[in-house]
């Protein structure tokens, strides 16, 4: 996979939510091409023009359906909230073979969201490796983002830990991270998502009881982060 980011396209599925958007931002601003994907195309066309008004029209980004938007792109990012994560997985899949499959949804379950709820699968990561099958290289990140911040210009204090089915998938998660002006650290096998998926309650229960919108995680005392 090259390193320029102008010659690499990334779907957002699920692309019309806040994170989803957020993501979009950074990464066209970056110099990705962004597609945008959604259900609903037309919903997808107008997050598009939205978020092309946001950057003054200095982006490449266009509204598609999710099969759509994952059919075209080099690298896909999954942001659609758990209850439709199944439902996506399955209807994108055949069109994902071989591409870097990135998965930011996290598995709450309403009304506790503030407690941590893994699906049989042990994490909504490992069930996209599972649906998905050994063809796609799985990772999990940006679980623990406000998008708030994301939609921001500046850097982000908030660190994101990369899990995933190989060293090489979360390198290059890893190379999105930081484009998108955050600290990523490797944090392993796709199994270990679990910790990053369950510290979103962690988070959200912090939120609530503190009065905050955007706690976040920072990683302290390593020394070589480039290991």
């Amino acid at each position: 996979m090259t390193d320029s980011p102008l010659l690499l396209s990334i779907a957002i599925l699920g692309g019309t939510g806040k994170e989803g958007k957020g993501l979009a931002y950074r990464w066209a601003r970056a110099g990705y091409h962004i597609h945008i994907g959604s259900r609903t195309p037309e919903k997808a066309e107008t997050a598009a023009k939205e978020l092309l008004l946001l950057l003054e029209g200095e982006a490449d980004i266009e509204g598609l359906s999710n099969v759509e938007a994952a059919t075209k792109a080099d690298i896909i990012v999954l942001t659609v909230p758990y209850s439709a994560h199944k439902d996506t997985l399955e209807a994108v899949k055949d069109c994902v073979q071989g591409k870097l499959f990135i998965d930011v949804t996290v598995p709450l379950l309403p009304p506790k969201v503030a407690t941590v709820q893994m699906p049989p699968a042990g994490s909504a990561a490992q069930e996209a490796r599972q649906i998905l099958g050994e063809g796609v290289q799985v990772c999990a990140a940006f679980q623990n983002i406000s998008h708030e911040l994301l939609l921001e210009n500046g850097d982000v204090e908030c660190d994101v830990l990369v899990t995933g089915t190989s060293k090489d998938a979360r390198a290059e998660t890893i190379k999105l991270v930081e484009a998108a002006g955050l600290t990523g650290w490797d944090a392993g096998p796709i199994e270990n998502s679990v910790v990053a998926e369950g510290l979103t309650s962690v988070l959200i229960g912090i939120n609530k009881k503190y009065g905050s919108t955007y706690a976040g995680i920072k990683i302290t005392g390593a020394m070589n982060k480039s290991a």
